[in-house]
């Protein structure tokens, strides 16, 4: 819903902080971006979009008597005769996204009084997750927002990473009501770009990693970092606390602009400057042991989580927790209770030579290298991965993701991730492109049969890409499927269990 109804309130145009042409004044019932949704008194937000521009539709919006209209210049041109021949007041907005933010911020008021954002190609929903489980091993009432809805105390389906500034705000009202006090939110770089988290308060911002991803909308490196970056240069205040990984590539920059703007820096890493400093870490077939180091003092924690990266997660959270207000020895003696996120690293089956299958949400180059090099240390034998690609996404890195999965797996097979409306045959072509030698199984159920039938007693199936997802997207549907259930379907039946 993009939408705010009617919840026995009404505001000026003033106190939401809108000035109107001509200073008209004007009583405000509700705002919405969906012309359908618009009733006598409403807001209607006519935004600039990548097909249409919402002024398009400001002509039904006044039909139903939309009370203000806010748009920019050119959504005024747009709909310059229907306006003219309005009462409704006109707001102009050099940056309508951002102002929308603003305002919705202040429509709903009350939110949790403890909020951190997180923002990366990889890791977010890893980091806000394991925010919400110390935060709740230390007393607190806490949710985590994202990839995978509203989860924790109070849980809420969402259909973004980051909701829409309506939706966002609408929602985190609603967790105050419930009595939560502690959030932990994914800042993705659609979100960030399209400003819906300008308006928020945060106690504190971090940043995982960055790599390639979304350039079918970003367009340039370039872009898609300035995009991340807003989180810093704009959402966060200046006394604000940015806990930063060192140890990536852009990790230094990324702490040279939060230092710029006065921001407080948590560096996190192996990096000697870091704060929360990394200094070893020890495998087994079930998780790992941490030393790090703190304010010069250095600490043990035993970590119930498969993959070396899931330390530097796990710290990027204790360091927002404390950049929130948590007291840091309350922090690390809630680690040891962390357990995995949904479809990140998940141990989905084990079979009876105790070969085990791993689903991980890895759908990136990047992020499918990661997730196989983290595995090796916890593994005696082989790593059969299997790794496709999503259709209407970026094509570039298409055969990226197959060289990703070679060059660090023992056995890679190539099937489909979410084709949509792409041929789905072409797909895996690119893919296989940069996989010379992997086998190809277009049915993404039987490459999960497959890979599990060639685990021998030692060996790891690493299944990337859709991790807690439970459709497949074919066409416009969206079709059953959840890897974790496939990957025990499997297991079961090679097994002889059903």
């Amino acid at each position: 819903m993009t939408s705010a109804r009617p919840d026995e309130q009404t505001k000026t145009l003033s106190t939401l902080g809108l000035s109107a042409q001509g200073g008209r004044e004007a009583i405000i019932t509700g705002i919405t971006t969906d012309s359908r949704e618009v009733m006598p008194g409403y807001l209607f937000a006519a935004l600039p979009g990548t097909q249409h521009h919402g002024a398009e539709f400001i002509a039904t919006a006044l039909a139903q008597q939309a009370g203000a209209i806010l748009t920019d210049a050119e959504g005024a041109r747009i709909a310059a005769l229907d306006l003219a021949e309005s009462d409704a007041a006109l707001v102009l907005a050099e940056d309508p996204r951002q102002t929308l933010a603003l305002t919705s911020a202040l429509w709903f008021g009350r939110h949790p009084t403890n909020v951190v954002a997180v923002t990366g190609t990889n890791g977010k929903t890893s980091v806000s997750t394991f925010c919400r489980q110390i935060w709740v091993e230390l007393g607190e009432e806490a949710v985590n927002l994202g990839t995978t809805g509203v989860e924790g105390v109070w849980a809420h389906p969402l259909r973004h990473t980051t909701p829409d500034p309506i939706t966002l705000h609408r929602v985190l009202a609603e967790a105050a009501r419930q009595g939560v006090t502690h959030v932990a939110m994914e800042a993705s770089s659609h979100g960030l770009d399209q400003r819906r988290l300008d308006g928020m308060v945060l106690a504190a911002a971090g940043f995982t990693n960055f790599s390639q991803d979304h350039l079918d909308y970003h367009k340039t490196f370039e872009a898609y970092f300035d995009a991340k970056m807003g989180l810093f240069t704009r959402v966060l205040a200046d006394d604000g606390v940015a806990v930063i990984n060192l140890d990536d590539p852009k990790g230094g920059l990324v702490a040279q602009i939060a230092d710029e703007r006065g921001q407080e820096v948590i560096g996190v890493g192996r990096a000697a400057n870091a704060r929360l400093r990394l200094l070893g870490q020890r495998f087994d077939a079930a998780g790992q042991e941490l030393r790090f180091e703190w304010q010069g003092r250095s600490k043990l924690v035993r970590l119930n989580l498969i993959g070396g990266f899931q330390a530097e997660n796990v710290l990027i959270a204790a360091g927002l927790c404390i950049g929130a207000g948590a007291d840091p020895h309350e922090v690390f003696e809630a680690l040891p209770y962390l357990t995995t996120v949904r479809g990140r690293m998940q141990l989905a089956a084990t079979r009876d030579n105790g070969a085990t299958v791993f689903v991980d949400f890895a759908h990136t180059p990047d992020a499918v290298a990661t997730a196989v090099q983290a595995l090796r240390p916890h593994v005696l034998g082989r790593i059969i991965a299997i790794v496709g690609a999503g259709g209407d996404r970026d094509r570039a890195k298409r055969p990226l993701m197959g060289e990703a999965a070679t060059a660090h797996a023992d056995r890679v097979i190539v099937t489909d991730d979410n084709p949509r409306t792409e041929d789905p045959v072409a797909i895996r072509a690119a893919v296989m492109a940069g996989a010379p030698g992997a086998m190809e199984v277009g049915d993404r159920a039987e490459a999960i049969l497959r890979g599990a039938d060639l685990l021998e007693a030692g060996d790891a199936l690493l299944i990337c890409g859709k991790g807690h997802e439970t459709g497949q997207i074919v066409g416009d549907a969206v079709l059953p499927f959840d890897d974790v259930e496939q990957a025990s379907v499997a297991v079961a039946a090679l097994d002889g269990h059903i």
